[in-house]
């Protein structure tokens, strides 16, 4: 009996994601919203200009610096509403959560505490709210992670956007603000050097960067979002489920980290672009890793579906370290400590050394350079 033929790779650009398309139009809007800057003289502050291509903005108000981030979620929604008409369960309480995370996990990267989120959710029409489970699940989920961050609900927008949003769908956004205070807390790089420690945090599963590729993938599978994804490590475990995993919210392990003592010299929310993201600060430097984390099931399982090696793997998917922090070596174990007395499990994963802007995986025998990544 002959084999069937081995599916062709499917690449995030097939899913509908192209990033030499996108990217462009971020790095305009960037330059853009500098010439916008001198606006702020006018009421007596100014912008910290090395935040300008960094996961968040922050602005020096006298005291301490104010950092602000607004991010959507994605279509992770849609794997919940599929996953709810096939399982009769509401996953909106971790969709409340993964929102959040997209907002927060950026937030902290300049070394702010989360101090307020903005809700901005956007529906098809006004009968998306007549799911009350649904609507509850959504409220009682976004309590619960700002709570997790130590954070108020400061308020939002809840649009019936019809039309524009599709009929039963909503668009799901939050806008967070924190402070650096102390100023000493600011993460911006500047002393990141050779001889830092790379301390990589665990993700949950796929978090919320990816889901147009993981949405794709289903016209692959025999059963869809109900296939079993690791019959023999996790058995029962169906692809949707784990797809839902709700994203990691990380502003506990970094406020820890301070009440320690310990400053970061850089941090990165490892989100889309993959492991290229460990390549965002400007600084001409390498970055050398010997120690990978676990690989999630669920992305493991993408990868293999997909078609995908490891280059194109790490480089689009988190899989399995969902934030770095860039530490003094001395401090890098008592990093991981930290982290895991927080829940989240934690590596010293690498050191940042001098030499040519490279990311290097030695257990993957990977590199990416610095054409591999244009995010300013």
């Amino acid at each position: 009996m002959s084999q069937a033929p081995t599916p062709a790779p499917l690449s995030y650009d097939q899913a509908g994601v192209q990033y030499d398309l996108i990217d462009p139009l971020k790095v305009a809007a960037q330059r853009a919203a500098a010439a916008t800057a001198v606006q702020l003289g006018k009421h007596g502050f100014g912008e910290v200009a090395a935040s300008r291509g960094e996961s968040a903005y922050v602005v020096d108000v006298g005291p301490f610096y104010l950092a602000s981030i607004v991010e959507c979620l994605g279509t992770k929604v849609l794997v919940a509403d599929e996953m709810a008409r096939l399982t009769g369960r509401s996953w909106y309480a971790g969709i409340a959560q993964d929102t959040i995370a997209m907002a927060v996990n950026d937030l902290i990267t300049v070394g702010a505490t989360p101090l307020l989120a903005q809700a901005y959710w956007a529906a098809g029409g006004s009968a998306w709210f007549k799911d009350a489970a649904r609507a509850q699940a959504l409220v009682e989920g976004w309590q619960k992670a700002c709570e997790t961050c130590s954070i108020a609900w400061g308020g939002g927008e809840t649009p019936a956007l019809a039309g524009i949003v599709e009929a039963d769908r909503i668009d799901l956004a939050c806008g967070c603000t924190g402070l650096v205070n102390p100023k000493s807390r600011l993460t911006l790089g500047d002393k990141l050097a050779p001889g830092d420690a790379i301390v990589l945090l665990a993700s949950s599963g796929i978090h919320a960067n990816g889901l147009s590729l993981a949405r794709k993938l289903v016209e692959r599978l025999p059963e869809g979002y109900l296939t079993e994804i690791d019959p023999v490590g996790h058995p029962g475990l169906r692809y949707g489920e784990a797809l839902l995993a709700p994203t990691a919210l990380y502003s506990p392990v970094t406020e820890a980290l301070a009440a320690a003592g310990i400053t970061p010299h850089y941090a990165a929310n490892i989100t889309g672009h993959g492991w290229r993201k460990l390549l965002r600060h400007p600084a001409t430097l390498t970055y050398r890793i010997h120690t990978v984390p676990p690989v999630p099931p669920v992305l493991k399982f993408i990868a293999e579906q997909a078609g995908h090696d490891a280059r194109e793997a790490y480089g689009t998917l988190n899989m399995g370290a969902g934030f770095a922090l860039f530490v003094p070596a001395a401090q890098a174990e008592r990093t991981v400590e930290i982290a895991r007395a927080q829940g989240i499990a934690a590596w010293v994963a690498g050191a940042v050394e001098a030499g040519p802007k490279q990311l290097i995986v030695e257990p993957l025998d990977l590199r990416w350079g610095e054409d591999d990544l244009h995010l300013r």
